[in-house]
């Protein structure tokens, strides 16, 4: 006969077994609801730079169905009507999400931004056309500090909360009761969270001038938020890059001023910039970003080029400009004191020798680990394939056009408005003035500091002639 005290420790074992499982399945559900790890695949490479992961989901990615929803909930948040639109964003025609925005699921669907985010061109020959896209253009219009800014007055606002965000996302998916309670009373209110410290993180910002369409500061976010290195006050506002052609700028300086020399870490800071950490960075989706942009082509000038002058202005080139900007240049990808160049030295001056060795220790003890960042004495002489596309010019994005560059300072424009990506082929840039640039556009000062459009002198001193036929030889680049 079973003893109390051997019928006591046989409920006491059931009850441990009963709890340990009940722990399995409380901890299982809770894996799979908050940190299960679905793997996204694009056989295409261009869909892959498109839309896919680089790993900054999991640290810095927005739910999903509440990023889907902000727009309707916070129209007031935007600057005009257009949604995610309104900010330069671009979304193909029938696509689930924008470009430069994967969608990966990490326990619930969540919102990231990839390199297509920023590095994704578009243009229009009308303002009736449709945007002609071009992966690993540097983008004219998407405003990343608005972007930024939306997600946080999103969150301060009062009507970021359970009840408002779960009554809009109704209209588009119905959530389990499980997933309902999931929602209201974790993933909103972390969300919520999570913005609000990205906001207190780039408060810096605003005693800095605004961004702007098409530009970013790519590095103070890096010295200030992950490299926790003291505010400074430098302002590091350029222009955004393309990243087409890499297979003929080996061996290039890489950055507005050469801060890098290595394409494979160029890429993967790239990611951590965007939000990747240490761990969730996608090393296998950054390889293939970047045998992307290896082998991806210049995009060809969409309009007519006379020939003839082309021909003419090809010598003008080999004698003006050929020894700093042609494949093969002396100083074609090397870096140009700035004393020489004269251009604004902001953005040289916001990157320190104490950020580049901090850079360098960051990833101690990781396969990618970092060895290359540098400080450097001035900016790139940068090669010139797809010029026509990367418009305004200058590493801050000043001058609005080639025709204006070939112009002495005082005479290139003072004020213009950027952001609209409809083409000029006489001036070459993008329509900068008249009303619909205004509406369109960003007010562009070249008062404001770090804004300044001085310096790059070569070739405004050349005839009239001379500069036209220059221009119609640049156009082929």
């Amino acid at each position: 006969m079973e003893t109390v005290q051997a019928k006591f420790k046989r409920i006491l074992i059931g009850a441990a077994a009963i709890l340990v499982l009940l722990a399995a399945i409380v901890g299982g559900v809770g894996w799979y609801s908050l940190f299960r790890e679905v793997p996204t695949y694009y056989e295409s490479a261009e869909e892959h730079f498109k839309y896919g992961s680089i790993g900054t989901e999991q640290q810095q990615g927005v739910p999903y169905w509440i990023w889907l929803v902000l727009p309707r909930i916070f129209p007031d948040k935007l600057p005009a009507p257009g949604g995610y639109t309104s900010l330069g964003i671009t979304w193909e025609e029938g696509k689930e999400m924008p470009v430069g925005f994967p969608k990966k699921t990490i326990g619930f669907p969540r919102v990231g931004i990839n390199c297509a985010t920023c590095h994704t061109g578009t243009f229009r020959k009308t303002a009736k056309d449709k945007p002609a896209i071009i992966p690993a253009g540097p983008s004219s219009k998407f405003d990343s500090q608005g972007y930024i800014r939306f997600l946080s007055a999103c969150a301060s606002d009062p009507r970021f909360n359970a009840d408002y965000i779960l009554d809009e996302i109704k209209y588009h998916h119905e959530f389990s009761p499980f997933e309902k309670l999931l929602y209201r009373y974790l993933i909103i209110p972390q969300t919520k969270k999570a913005l609000l410290q990205q906001q207190e993180d780039f408060a810096w910002s605003d005693s800095r001038p605004d961004w702007g369409p098409g530009r970013i500061d790519p590095f103070n976010p890096v010295k200030f938020n992950i490299l926790n290195l003291p505010k400074d006050g430098t302002i590091g506002n350029s222009d955004m890059m393309p990243l087409w052609n890499q297979k003929l700028h080996e061996e290039f300086a890489l950055h507005w001023d050469g801060l890098e020399t290595s394409l494979v870490e160029t890429v993967q800071t790239g990611a951590i910039g965007d939000g990747a950490t240490k761990k969730s960075i996608d090393i296998a989706g950054l390889q293939r970003v970047q045998q992307f942009i290896t082998e991806l082509p210049p995009p060809k000038y969409p309009y007519p080029v006379d020939e003839k002058l082309a021909s003419s202005g090809s010598l003008i080139f080999a004698n003006s400009c050929g020894s700093c900007h042609a494949f093969g240049g002396e100083r074609t990808g090397k870096v140009i004191p700035v004393e020489e160049v004269g251009t604004d030295r902001h953005r040289l001056d916001m990157w320190t020798q104490q950020a580049a060795e901090a850079y360098n220790q960051f990833a101690e003890g990781y396969e990618w680990d970092f060895d290359h960042l540098r400080k450097t004495n001035g900016y790139v002489a940068v090669s010139l394939d797809g010029l026509w596309l990367r418009a305004p010019y200058l590493h801050n994005g000043s001058v609005p056009s080639l025709q204006d560059l070939l112009e002495n300072p005082e005479n290139r424009p003072q004020v213009f408005y950027r952001g609209y990506d409809v083409y000029d082929p006489e001036k070459v840039g993008f329509v900068s003035s008249g009303s619909d640039a205004e509406r369109a556009g960003f007010k562009y000062d070249t008062s404001v500091p770090a804004n300044s459009n001085q310096g790059h002198l070569y070739g405004t001193d050349l005839s009239a002639d001379d500069k036209k036929a220059l221009i119609e030889y640049l156009k082929t680049l």
